[in-house]
């Protein structure tokens, strides 16, 4: 995807669709509309404004209304091509994140504001753990599938969510996965290498805590699923699991209480993060 050396001719566009249901719609839209004025300004038509960026007059439309969203090389070329001087290119950020699912957009935040934050997983190594082949290979496994695009921004906003680790000041964040997660080859055995090499170097951080759960711990209260916690500088908490209160996120701290009180006797239960590493580099060994 992105510039190419000729025309694009409405192959590779360079933009992704827009969901009209989404408030962030309006940005879209309101980037489309200087987009257009700028160009308008510069005295160029649809089709000499195409020509130069090297895409089909018919997406440069969309952009310009709005029902696409520009990827960064788009605005870049189109700020250069009309003088902007980096004001175009400023619009980058906030594009970047318009093409992220509402849902994910909406996890990132609360994940933003998180000082500690505590995940198990039962049936996957946790998103915020994967590398980008590892996400793209399980996300492909979806059926129905996603499409070429739709897997794209899936992986980009999987990957966009794992600057948590690099935050000032850092949260505390606490994951235990289950054995199984660590074995599944998903995408192949290098792939499934270089995830467990990146499990080690997460598990580095002074801030993060890995462990895992032995397939032979057979009665932990872990069964009904994924647990995710979150819990926030005023003393608040958001807390969702599979198997309770229908997988909805709640907020109610008799609720979050009891999904903490889970994660609590699962953690106790899993190998320590020492342990955990030593098991983490056996299984790399075997792989």
């Amino acid at each position: 995807m992105g510039a190419v050396e000729e025309h694009n001719d409405g192959v590779d566009e360079p933009g992704w669709d827009v969901d009209p249901e989404d408030e962030i719609s309006a940005a879209v839209e309101m980037v489309g509309q200087h987009l257009k004025l700028r160009r308008e300004a510069a005295g160029l038509r649809v089709a000499e404004f195409a020509d130069a960026v090297g895409y089909g007059e018919d997406m440069v439309r969309k952009i310009e209304r709005g029902a696409r969203i520009p990827r960064p090389e788009y605005l870049d070329m189109a700020d250069e091509l009309l003088g902007a001087n980096g004001l175009v290119s400023a619009m980058k950020p906030k594009m970047r994140e318009a093409r992220y699912p509402k849902k994910v957009r909406q996890l990132a935040k609360l994940e933003e504001r998180a000082v500690e934050v505590c995940l198990y997983s039962n049936h996957n190594i946790h998103g915020l753990l994967q590398t980008g082949e590892f996400a793209g290979a399980l996300l492909g496994t979806r059926r129905p599938a996603y499409s070429d695009e739709e897997l794209e921004r899936l992986v980009a906003a999987r990957m966009a969510r794992q600057s948590i680790f690099g935050r000032s000041p850092a949260p505390e964040l606490s994951f235990v996965q289950e054995e199984v997660t660590l074995r599944r080859p998903i995408g192949g055995r290098m792939v499934l290498r270089r995830q467990l090499e990146r499990l080690l170097a997460l598990g580095e951080l002074r801030h993060v805590e890995i462990q895992v759960m032995p397939t032979a711990c057979g009665d932990h209260p872990g069964t009904g699923g994924l647990i995710e916690l979150l819990k926030f500088r005023d003393g608040t908490a958001m807390a969702r699991s599979d198997g309770e209160f229908g997988g909805r996120p709640v907020s109610d701290p008799k609720r979050v209480r009891i999904l903490e009180l889970r994660y609590g006797i699962i953690r106790a239960q899993a190998l320590t993060p020492q342990a955990s590493r030593a098991f983490i580099e056996g299984v790399l060994r075997e792989t």
